[in-house]
């Protein structure tokens, strides 16, 4: 059926999650893990999803999505009904299942609700017999959920409520078939919540043929960049990356920093280099255990691992609430890329920033990054660090006066203009 969509706010001054008819015991566990209000996407999403609507929640990361889907199944599946599963989540990474299960598992405290979490990675005779000793919550990635229900291992017939959790990322790493697959498995019968931090054209198209009359509610600000994120950017050369990095972990002293490199390979490399000089360092990337990424996943939300260097693999849905420092050692491919990694920090109104390294031929990607986010990401310096073109000079491409690597030594040639354009900067974004 074709969807019919609206478009919805919330329009309370301060709601509260008194005002949504939770049960008492619900209420009594969001007081005691610190849910003092319901963040906007909260508030438009728990009480219409109690309500069985189907629903397209947009909105950045680090807003409180897990909860606006978790608290509705849990309040709707209060009674056990037997073994089946009813209700099953589907994320984009091992990680997120984990996360997601684990608060599941904190806010449905006090009572008799399970939840198993498939993912590939691990054994799946260990799932297999959770699954036989039954699951009222399914937390699972595509590739896995389908594995089991090829097995005849997972019975999907009994489902009240499908949630599609960081839609968007799921579609960018070609998840649509298998996505379609299991919901054609599904119950018609079925409720079904979206969430997403953008919502394109494919988005829209599965949601026309799979949801019903579905409410669309845009919790995104106009301007996507994160308002608690300062957002910076520094002209390197590939060759001084790494002494950049050092300099700039020295100077600002973060609490706890994710780096971001494009590649597996990349990865490893500035974590052998980089642990030799700061403690507290690890790496998670694809090609990893799943038993090691999980411990390492713990270790850093725990607080024992200070600087974690990654790949895209913990760019979507990861919340950390205690990092304070994102740095893009390599300038993200694509835009959506660089909207979710930095959204690791910031998170739930806290404060952070971000950092990105440009090489000089980078100039258009960052472009299309500032298009994309509608801000300009200021330029940062670090003293005596190579040559740095004036931050916001006057006249573009105006260069200022050469700086040296050795103190008290002339320059042997003024820097090139950034961004490789002779006399011009890059375009900048509006």
């Amino acid at each position: 059926m074709a969807s019919k969509k609206k478009r919805a706010r919330s329009s309370a001054a301060s709601p509260r999650f008194e005002d949504f008819g939770l049960s008492a015991t619900t209420l009594k566990v969001l007081r005691a893990v610190g849910y003092e209000k319901p963040t906007p996407i909260q508030a438009g999403m728990i009480p219409r999803a109690i309500d069985g609507d189907d629903l397209i929640g947009q909105a950045r990361t680090g807003t409180g999505k897990t909860a606006a889907f978790a608290i509705p199944i849990i309040e709707v599946l209060e009674t056990r009904r037997g073994k089946s599963p009813r209700a099953l989540v589907l994320v984009p990474t091992r990680e997120l299942a984990v996360q997601v299960r684990g608060e599941i598992l904190r806010l449905a405290q006090g009572r008799r609700l399970t939840c198993v979490a498939l993912y590939g990675g691990k054994p799946i005779r260990g799932q297999i017999e959770k699954l036989r000793r039954g699951a009222d919550v399914i937390v699972g990635t595509p590739g896995r959920v389908l594995d089991h229900m090829s097995r005849r291992t997972l019975d999907l017939r009994e489902l009240e409520i499908v949630v599609l959790d960081e839609a968007d990322r799921m579609l960018d790493i070609g998840f649509r078939p298998d996505i379609e697959r299991i919901l054609r498995q599904c119950p018609a019968e079925r409720q079904t919540l979206l969430l997403s931090a953008t919502v394109p054209p494919p988005i829209e198209r599965l949601a026309q043929r799979y949801m019903y009359e579905p409410v669309s509610l845009d919790f995104s600000p106009e301007d996507i960049s994160v308002e608690t994120i300062e957002q910076f950017y520094f002209t390197v050369e590939h060759s001084r990356k790494f002494e950049l990095l050092q300099r700039l972990l020295t100077r600002d002293n973060p609490r706890q920093a994710i780096v971001f490199c494009r590649t597996k390979r990349r990865t490893e490399t500035l974590f052998r280099r980089l642990s030799k000089q700061f403690q507290q360092t690890a790496c998670i990337h694809g090609d990893m255990s799943q038993n090691n990424r999980d411990r390492v996943m713990e270790r850093f939300r725990a607080g024992k691992i200070r600087y974690l260097i990654a790949t895209d693999v913990v760019g979507r849905g990861i919340d950390v609430t205690s990092i304070s420092h994102i740095v893009n050692f390599d300038t993200p491919q694509f835009c959506d890329d660089y909207v979710h990694r930095v959204g690791r920090t910031g998170r739930m109104g806290r404060e952070g920033v971000a950092y990105t390294f440009v090489a000089p031929e980078e100039g258009p990607e960052l472009t299309r990054i500032e298009q994309r986010i509608n801000r300009q990401l200021r330029r940062d310096e670090i003293s005596g660090f190579g040559a740095v073109p004036e931050r916001a000079a006057a006249v573009p491409g105006a260069a200022k006066a050469p700086l040296t690597d050795t103190p008290g030594k002339p320059a042997a040639a003024p820097p090139p203009p950034p961004f490789g354009r002779r006399g011009r900067r890059h375009r900048r974004a509006l």
